[in-house]
């Protein structure tokens, strides 16, 4: 399927490679039922977004990012490995992410 017929995917594409991402560089095995609920509910959030807002979306870093926190946060997913993650923001032990996914490790300490 192509963007074409789904505007939905590229974004869909773009936050699982981000989560992964993410657990990678905790060090850290993805909960996999929980990240694709959070992709499953980020998708959701984008039904009925045309396929121009989808574009505008993937290209307004902070409002995207706000989307993934967003799905990070309703679907539960900041919920697993929370005690673990938010050790690791404690003790400074999470240095190698880039700032952005700063949208995603509040959500363990909030």
């Amino acid at each position: 399927m192509n963007a074409q017929a789904d505007p939905i995917q590229p974004l869909r594409d773009d936050f699982r490679r981000r989560l992964e991402f993410f657990y990678s560089r905790l060090k850290l095995a993805p909960p996999y039922h929980s990240v694709e609920r959070a992709i499953t509910h980020f998708a959701a959030l984008l039904q009925g977004v045309s396929p121009e807002e989808c574009e505008r979306i993937s290209t307004d870093p902070t409002r995207l990012w706000s989307l993934y926190r967003r799905a990070m946060v309703e679907s539960g997913l900041n919920q697993k490995h929370r005690g673990i993650v938010a050790g690791l923001i404690r003790s400074k032990q999470i240095t190698d992410l880039p700032q952005e996914y700063e949208a995603f490790l509040d959500t363990f300490l909030s």
